[in-house]
């Protein structure tokens, strides 16, 4: 059984919700603690400077995310999350889930896990857009997360990747 399925059976999700095109779980400066399974459809985490939005993370079907400066702190977080189709969540709290973590052995092992996960992919992540070139970026996230591709429009692959969407378009060309 996988992390997502494990969290799925312990029954933390219990709140349902859509989230219409375009309209936000969560903008920078809220408090959000919950975290989210995305049942059907997706939505990207950003932040925003004075230019422009920068896409961070993607969810879509069979994917759980948070905003995860403020699930860990308890502060208001420096993300947006926004539905880029409609898109229907579970929601957990961070209070079950917490209890679920702490109630063995076993799950504070998988909670260990998830953090190593995380921290590994925020590894590779930097190392990507700091080290990468265009090229290799598109590679990496074609090997790792193929379904991307059919479930993110190419505009936010593009931001996602720090490219043009042209950059993208022929890049998938080639």
């Amino acid at each position: 059984m996988n992390i997502v399925e494990t969290l799925l059976n312990a029954d933390l999700f219990k709140n349902t919700k859509t989230v219409e095109r375009h309209s936000f779980i969560s903008l920078e400066d809220d408090i959000d603690t919950n975290i989210y399974f995305v049942e059907k459809g997706s939505l990207r985490i950003f932040i925003r400077d004075e230019y422009e939005e920068r896409i961070i993370r993607f969810g879509y079907t069979g994917n759980i995310i948070v905003s995860l400066d403020s699930f860990l702190s308890g502060n208001p977080s420096s993300f947006c999350i926004q539905a880029i189709k409609r898109t229907e969540i579970k929601i957990a709290s961070k209070r079950d889930f917490y209890e679920f973590i702490n109630s063995s052995d076993e799950n504070l092992k998988l909670w260990s896990i998830i953090l190593e996960d995380l921290i590994l992919q925020q590894i590779e992540r930097e190392k990507d857009l700091l080290i990468n070139s265009p090229k290799e970026r598109f590679l990496r996230v074609l090997k790792r997360s193929p379904q991307l591709f059919q479930e993110i429009p190419n505009k936010y692959i593009a931001n996602y990747l720090r490219m043009s969407p042209e950059t993208l378009s022929r890049l998938k060309k080639s």
